[in-house]
């Protein structure tokens, strides 16, 4: 399926031309656009510490210690 999005201040003058354009089309659907602002704005000042979402690190943690020290007095075969 395929949106095609017009914007609200457009859709008077748009909406119904492309509507009428794609109406043969099962595909495409033509849409108005009311959002009133963006979902995925920024934090604002107004903003509880408890509504941020918290990143982790889902790697593995690191094993506690050190690797043993190399003999390089032993030689690899070639």
């Amino acid at each position: 399926m395929i949106y095609c999005v017009v914007p609200e201040e457009l859709a008077p003058e748009l909406y119904d031309r492309l509507a009428d354009y794609y109406k043969d089309d099962p595909n495409v659907k033509v849409i108005i656009d009311r959002r009133k602002s963006e979902r995925r704005g920024g934090r604002t000042a107004g903003d509880s510490d408890e509504q941020q979402r918290e990143t982790r690190d889902r790697r593995r943690p690191r094993v506690p210690g050190e690797f043993p020290p190399i003999d390089s007095s032993v030689s690899t075969p070639e």
